[in-house]
């Protein structure tokens, strides 16, 4: 297997459009190979369409080259995610009259339309795979790197592990970290917890966000949406491994990427606008590194390493984290904000045979 990571930098010479990221994403995809591997092909597309007034998500103009370059290659394909119609990924420029092919619901329009395979990891059971996904005869992941409190980071894996499958697979793999419990006597009833579900999985027994805080378990993934918004901790997690979190996506990953050919998946890392919060949040926080670049590769170990090695703690941008936050002072930039170790995402990955870690870095300009 290559080690080849592909990168292209921000740094630029000088005032010229050829020095820019987009006119180097062009370069990037011309070099990586994928040119002859896409001819005939039906390519997914696989990409987080932000949701509320988010603004970070992955910028359409890199969004529409990649859709030229596979269109010119000979291959055609579509955008997909889930729950897209309910995101309105038009707010964020995210059409077919702009990207140039359709954005689509992975699970078609009901999400209900799905492949189900049986898995074995204590709550992990099914793995139901997009069915647009398990359909399609290539997959590109076009990853927006940002930071996660569930798993310390968001990248390729997360962008498959939870995107590629079904609300009953997302809601099993947060089932891994442990449930959610409400104490009466903390909680202001403000209503916040209620606001920050993106499912409609919780409310209160009476009007006005009175009576006793309820959750619909047949909505709800266990983002921790909800946990993290309280400000008066009166929802908890009755239990946090997040080991077992990234051992799971980690699995569920491998699980959908086997539904393709090694020669027929690619991933591409937008290291851009890195917040310290996944893009689902439907809002966006000021960057917490300057931008970094794109790096891209065809395996998945090896750019999720190179990602996280190119985020450096000693870059942060203080605006970047709420007033007053005190980092840890421990490990990766990431972790020193959500308190897990990133690479163990990657670790997870190597130990279930997704690859290793070393990698070549191949600057395109």
């Amino acid at each position: 297997m290559s080690k080849t990571v592909y990168f292209s930098p921000m740094a630029y010479s000088r005032y010229e459009a050829s020095q820019t990221l987009p006119a180097k994403f062009d370069n990037m995809l011309k070099a990586s190979g994928l040119s002859g591997r896409l001819k005939g092909k039906q390519v997914a597309i696989k990409m987080h369409v932000g949701d509320g007034i988010t603004y970070s998500t992955i910028p359409p103009v890199f969004i529409r080259k990649l859709v030229d370059f596979i269109k010119a290659s000979g291959g055609d394909c579509f955008i997909t995610d889930h729950n897209v119609e309910r995101r309105q990924p038009e707010n964020r420029g995210y059409t077919s009259s702009i990207l140039g092919c359709p954005v689509l619901d992975s699970c078609g329009y009901f999400g209900k339309y799905y492949y189900t395979k049986e898995a074995d990891y204590k709550k992990l059971r099914h793995i139901d795979v997009a069915g647009l996904i398990h359909d399609a005869d290539f997959l590109i992941d076009f990853s927006h790197v940002k930071g996660h409190g569930a798993c310390a980071f968001g990248g390729a894996c997360k962008n498959i592990a939870m995107g590629c499958v079904t609300d009953r697979t997302r809601q099993e793999l947060h089932s891994l970290e442990g449930g959610i419990s409400w104490n009466e006597e903390k909680c202001i009833h403000c209503g916040k917890c209620i606001k920050a579900c993106n499912h409609y999985a919780n409310s209160f027994s009476e009007p006005d966000y009175k009576g006793k805080y309820k959750v619909f378990f047949h909505n709800c993934t266990l983002c921790q949406h909800c946990v993290l918004v309280c400000p008066t901790k009166a929802l908890l997690l009755e239990s946090h491994d997040y080991h077992d979190f990234q051992t799971g996506m980690a699995i569920v990953t491998k699980s959908v990427l086997e539904e393709f050919e090694p020669a027929n998946v690619f991933f591409i890392n937008m290291l851009i606008s890195i917040t310290a919060l996944c893009d689902c949040w439907g809002m966006t926080t000021p960057s917490l590194v300057p931008d970094i670049g794109i790096v891209a590769g065809n395996n998945i170990v090896k750019v999720e390493t190179a990602t996280l090695d190119l985020i450096k703690t000693e870059n942060l941008n203080l605006e970047g984290i709420p007033q007053d936050y005190k980092l840890t002072g421990r490990g990766h930039l990431f972790e020193q904000i959500h308190g897990k170790n990133p690479y163990d995402q990657i670790s997870a990955l190597e130990q279930i045979g997704m690859g290793t870690n070393e990698y070549t870095l191949e600057i395109i300009n």
